[in-house]
């Protein structure tokens, strides 16, 4: 017998009651939580060992993009303690999947990425994937959204096995409710194009815009709880602090 069912029998006989077995069973559940932190040093060490695949002009060009975009946007992102926008999307075999009707089910973590060809979006679903069945243990579900069309998305699903529901924004309405869309300067998508991040090859014809990557945390009532949203693609909402929201529903 493992030492988890010892523990959960030796508490079934001291009745201590159901609320103490839940929280025995989830803090087992985020022991070993998958961080994207570590993901991220690890690529960026990698990336720094290897020669620089953007020139110093290119890598200006980008900067001024970024700061240019905290300017216009100093705090993207529906705020935590705010209703979550209600939305229907379709998923990337054509059902179409309901914010509110999943809801009914368990809270829902909500992930706007860029697309299957951004190595730190890809990191980031990697890792919230890693970290599935602990979500589960709350009853929560993974839910993304991207501008990316349904057969990229497809093709990301076989590739990744992806288990999660991947929708696609195709007008941007969901991303533009979030507050989180964003044009990407011409400049900047032909230095992405010269170094095969197509946009267009992904979105689709003269559909350049994009989301700021956020991650929000939302209870069944359609609150959100927590929300992670940076004018700096590279950070991302860390799975501990998704567990962390998780258990705070579950305790109320």
């Amino acid at each position: 017998m493992t030492k988890k069912s010892n523990r959960t029998n030796r508490t079934k006989r001291l009745g201590l009651g159901l609320s103490v077995l839940m929280a025995v069973s989830m803090l087992h559940a985020s022991e070993d939580v998958a961080s994207y932190k570590a993901e991220f040093e690890a690529f960026m060490q990698k990336m720094q060992s290897s020669k620089a695949t953007f020139s110093e002009q290119e890598q200006a060009v980008m900067k001024k993009a970024g700061e240019d975009l905290a300017v216009s946007l100093p705090n993207p992102g529906i705020q935590a303690g705010e209703k979550a926008p209600d939305f229907t999307l379709k998923n990337a075999f054509g059902k179409e999947v309901r914010l509110y009707e999943e809801l009914k089910k368990g809270p829902v973590i909500l992930v706007f990425y860029r697309g299957a060809w951004c190595p730190f979006c890809n990191m980031h679903l990697h890792v919230l994937q890693e970290n599935l069945e602990d979500f589960k243990q709350y009853g929560a579900q993974l839910i993304t959204v991207t501008p990316q069309t349904p057969d990229k998305s497809a093709e990301q699903i076989k590739k990744d096995g992806y288990p999660f529901e991947v929708l696609s924004d195709l007008d941007n309405s969901v991303i533009k409710a979030y507050k989180l869309y964003f044009d990407m300067p011409q400049e900047l998508l032909d230095i992405y194009k010269k170094h095969g991040l197509d946009i267009e090859a992904y979105n689709g014809s003269t559909r350049t815009g994009l989301p700021i990557p956020g991650s929000f945390v939302i209870d069944q009532n359609g609150i959100v709880r927590e929300m992670e949203a940076q004018t700096d693609y590279k950070i991302r909402m860390e799975p501990e602090a998704i567990i962390e929201t998780l258990k705070e529903i579950a305790a109320e």
